[in-house]
C-alpha cells in the first residue's frame, strides 16, 4: 500500500512538472501546455495522471483503519480528527506562505493575470485535498457501497451534458464527488477481501482499458488524461466518463502488482525510499508547485530560459524541460526541509522505535544471526 501511494504521489508531481509551463511574455507570466502543440504527447498523461490509484489506496487505508479503531473501542470521531489532522495540517503553511507572497506581488506592479497564475497554481493541489478529505468522512457511509452506483451516476452525467445535451452548466461537477468514489470504494472493497483475486484485477484492467479506448474513438473524449489549456472537454476538471473509466484500468494494474511490490518492499532500499515519500506525501504534494514556480522566477533575470520561460511548442521545449526536472527536485528539497515539520509533527522521542526501522529488523533466532 505505501509502495502504490508512493508511486501515485510521484506520478502527480512528475506530471506537472513535464505538461505544465510559465511562459514569459507581455511583462507577465502566463500558464501554457506542451499538449496543445504538441497532441501526440497524451500518452504522457496516461503514465502520470495517477490520482485513481491514489483513492484506490485511500479507500483501502480508511475502511481498514476505522474498522481497527472500532475494534479497540475508538469512536469515529476521534479516528476522523486524527487521520484530517495529518491530511490537513500541511495546508496552513502553504496558505500562509502564498497569502504572505501575494502582498509585495501587489505592491511591486506585478500583473493581476500574473499573480492569478501563480495562486491557481499554487493553491491547485488543495481541491484534490478537499475531496479527498470528504471521502474520508465519509467512509462510514461509503464503506459497503457497490463501484457501480458511482459508476452509474458518472455515465448518466456523461449522457445528459455530452449525448443529451441536456441539464445545467454545473451538472457536471457532480462528477468530481462521483468520479473520485469509484475507485475510493474499490479500496474499501479491497480491504473487505472482495478483489483478491487475479481475475477481479485483469477484468478492471481489460474492461477499463477497452472502455476509455472507445470513448476516446468514438465517443469524442480526449485522448488527454489531464486538461489541457483552451480545450473545449477537459477529462480531469471535472472528471468524466473517460477518466474514470481509465482509473478502473490503473485500479486494475495496481491490483495485478501488488505481489510485486510487495516482494520489492522487503528490500530496505527500496522500502526506504517509500517510506520517506509516504511520511513525507502530503508536503510533497503540496509544494511541488511552488517549487516549480520558484524555478522559474528565479531564472527571469537570466532571460528567458528554454524549457523553462519559452512556449511548449517544439520537442527541443521537451528535451530542456527534462533538463530541468532536477533543479526542480532540489527546490522541493529545500520545501520539504523547510515545512515537513508540519506533516511530521513533534519529534519523535528518542527512546521509542521507528516503525520504519522495525519494519525490516528480523527477529533475533540465535546470537549469530542477531
Amino acid at each position: 500500500m505505501d509502495a502504490l501511494r508512493a508511486l501515485a504521489i510521484l506520478g502527480v508531481v512528475l506530471g506537472h512538472w513535464l505538461v505544465t509551463a510559465l511562459v514569459a511574455q507581455d511583462g507577465g507570466l502566463h500558464t501554457a501546455s506542451p499538449l496543445q502543440h504538441l497532441p501526440w504527447l497524451a500518452p504522457v498523461s496516461w503514465l502520470f495522471q495517477t490520482l485513481a490509484v491514489f483513492f484506490l489506496v485511500g479507500g483501502r487505508v480508511a475502511t481498514h483503519s476505522l474498522a481497527s479503531a472500532r475494534g479497540r473501542g475508538g469512536t469515529y470521531a476521534s479516528w476522523l480528527r486524527a487521520r484530517l489532522t495529518r491530511l490537513l495540517r500541511p495546508v496552513a503553511a502553504l496558505l500562509g506562505l502564498w497569502s504572505v507572497a501575494a502582498v509585495p506581488l501587489l505592491l511591486t506592479g506585478a500583473p493581476l493575470s500574473t499573480i492569478h497564475t501563480l495562486l491557481k497554481l499554487a493553491l491547485s493541489p488543495l481541491w484534490f485535498l478537499l475531496v479527498f478529505a470528504a471521502l474520508t468522512a465519509a467512509t462510514p457511509l461509503v464503506a459497503r457501497l457497490n463501484p457501480l452506483w458511482p459508476l452509474a451516476v458518472v455515465l448518466h452525467v456523461d449522457v445528459l451534458r455530452f449525448g443529451l445535451h441536456l441539464g445545467p452548466s454545473w451538472l457536471g461537477w457532480a462528477n468530481l464527488a462521483a468520479g473520485w468514489l469509484v475507485p475510493y470504494t474499490l479500496g474499501a472493497a479491497w480491504a473487505r477481501g472482495e478483489l483478491r483475486s487475479r481475475r477481479s484485477a485483469w477484468v478492471l484492467l481489460l474492461g477499463g482499458t477497452a472502455a476509455t479506448a472507445l470513448l476516446i474513438t468514438c465517443g469524442g473524449y480526449p485522448a488527454s488524461m489531464v486538461g489541457v489549456p483552451g480545450a473545449a472537454i477537459s477529462n480531469l476538471n471535472p472528471p468524466t466518463l473517460a477518466a474514470v473509466t481509465f482509473g478502473l484500468a490503473q485500479c486494475g494494474l495496481a491490483l495485478l502488482l501488488r505481489d510485486r511490490l510487495r516482494r520489492a518492499m522487503a528490500r530496505p532500499l527500496a522500502w526506504a525510499a517509500t517510506a520517506f515519500v509516504n511520511l513525507s506525501a502530503m508536503t510533497i504534494f503540496l509544494w511541488h508547485q511552488t517549487a516549480m514556480m520558484a524555478t522559474t522566477a528565479t531564472g527571469l533575470p537570466a532571460g528567458r530560459l528554454p524549457g523553462l520561460h519559452t512556449p511548449p511548442d517544439s520537442v527541443a521545449w521537451v528535451g530542456f524541460r527534462l533538463a530541468w526536472l532536477p533543479v526542480f527536485a532540489l527546490a522541493l528539497a529545500v520545501c520539504w526541509t523547510a515545512f515537513r515539520h508540519h506533516e511530521q509533527g513533534p519529534a519523535r522521542p528518542r527512546n521509542r522505535t521507528s516503525h520504519v526501522v522495525r519494519r525490516h529488523v528480523p527477529p533475533a533466532r540465535s546470537s549469530r544471526h542477531a
